[in-house]
């Protein structure tokens, strides 16, 4: 029976669990709070942070009571109400901006504050005690839009200015307004850096959200060219072998086809499985397929038995189960080899005990002809994923021409009779060395 794809990944289809359910409730409980750093999505947000803001609006009873109390000349209470106008126009422009993702350009910021400043001296010596207040939206200002560093300098600043104003107008309230001025502001300025912070906060995340994806997108490429360009390989071989065999060999010819439909059945696992995000081969799996691939490529091949892998953690594992996939796919596709020889040794070296796969056959095109166009030319995808799989697990991947000496040449320019692909990975458990350095191996299986 077909699986319903709705259902894939449910954990057994057991539905909503209780941490399912807190976590939800968590997710809406945040939704409804208000977010730092971000304009709001709508107008009951938008109403929040009115609220939020609005209800530090308090320190402005004293002003405006003394307008409506009638104490001073109709000038004297024109301009006051001009004035608490655009102070307050000012400082909600300044913290509104601030509470969002985008603040003021510094000069703009900058002469804002300088003029709420000079509002407050202003008003305050023009109309009396009851405009002292000013001084804190003044503190609140500078601790909430200015760097941290100059706030810790603009917020004593203003206390001190406000206490010479406090001086001359009403000295009895000296002592409280310069507390209060002083831990309002030094408050806000915790206020800024858990505002900047959110803001960084929630930019990196975004950033490792587009990691994530670009890890994951390239992570499939490497998988679907290792799985497909091997499994294409070898239903491409199959099918050319099962065209020429029809006439004559009827028979042979339908095992080749059924072989062909076996292929593609895993083919689409594997895809399935690297879609997934499952996919790790298994280094006894590939060396069973690349016996299967080089015998259908009329190829001579020369494999280890069964190796062992006893330490060796199964992520070092799959690196080489993809070196070894991708080294045969070349070789059935570009070398035009008669013979192929795989080998698996544990090898103690300066930096500790590596694995090490070789896989060299004795062809003139070279594996390299699927990675960037014959032996002198660069790695192409396949060669160029497959070192950045070794390179997660700390191995290591050198390609090249064997020369004369029977090494692979890092240029192909030394002239040889085939080409060598070995892989490294570091072994999980120590072996002692057994006879000197970087030389000496333990065979843990070999084909040749």
């Amino acid at each position: 029976m077909a699986e319903d794809p709705r259902h894939d990944g449910d954990g057994g289809g057991g539905g909503n669990t209780a941490g399912d359910r807190d976590r939800d409730r968590d997710g809406d409980r945040a939704e409804r709070l208000v977010r730092l750093g971000q304009p709001p999505r709508d107008w009951r947000e938008l109403l929040r942070k009115a609220l939020w803001i609005g209800i530090w609006l308090v320190f402005l009873n004293s002003p405006f009571l003394d307008l409506l109390s009638g104490e001073h000349s109709t000038a004297g209470t024109a301009g006051g109400w001009l004035g608490l106008t655009v102070f307050v126009g000012l400082y909600l422009a300044l913290v509104s901006r601030e509470m969002g993702p985008r603040a003021f350009p510094r000069w703009l910021i900058h002469g804002i504050i300088a003029a709420l400043g000079a509002l407050a001296v202003l008003l305050t010596l023009t109309l009396g005690s009851h405009w002292v207040g000013l001084f804190v939206y003044v503190s609140v200002a500078c601790g909430l839009a200015l760097p941290l560093r100059a706030a810790y300098w603009a917020v004593p600043g203003t206390t001190a200015l406000m206490a010479l104003v406090v001086a001359y107008v009403d000295l009895d309230q000296l002592s409280s307004m310069v507390l209060l001025t002083l831990l309002i502001g030094f408050a806000m300025t915790s206020v800024s850096q858990l505002v900047r912070t959110t803001i960084e906060l929630r930019r990196a995340r975004a950033t490792v959200a587009r990691l994530a994806a670009n890890e994951e997108r390239l992570r499939l490429a490497r998988d679907l060219h290792d799985l497909l360009g091997h499994s294409l390989s070898l239903i491409t071989l199959k099918s050319e072998l099962a065209g020429r065999m029809l006439p004559a060999h009827p028979d042979k010819a339908a095992q080749q086809v059924a072989d062909i439909e076996s292929v593609s059945r895993q083919a689409l696992v594997d895809v399935r499985e690297a879609v997934s995000g499952y996919r790790r081969p298994r280094l006894a799996e590939e060396l069973a397929g690349a016996q299967v691939a080089l015998a259908a490529a009329g190829v001579t091949a020369g494999l280890p038995a069964e190796p062992a892998l006893d330490g060796v953690p199964e992520e070092r594992e799959s690196a080489l189960a993809w070196a070894l996939r991708e080294a045969v796919t070349n070789v059935v596709r570009h070398s035009g080899a008669r013979r192929c020889a795989v080998s698996l040794i544990r090898r103690q070296t300066l930096d500790g005990p590596v694995l090490e796969l070789s896989v060299e056959d004795d062809g003139p095109g070279g594996t390299s002809g699927a990675a960037g166009g014959g032996s002198g030319g660069g790695h192409g995808n396949g060669l160029t994923g497959l070192t950045e799989r070794l390179q997660k697990v700390g191995g290591s991947l050198e390609t090249g021409r064997v020369g004369r000496t029977g090494q692979p040449g890092r240029t192909g320019r030394a002239a040889g009779s085939g080409y060598r692909l070995v892989a490294r990975v570091p072994a999980g458990v120590p072996q002692e060395a057994a006879g000197g350095t970087d030389a000496a191996g333990d065979a843990v299986g070999s084909g040749t």
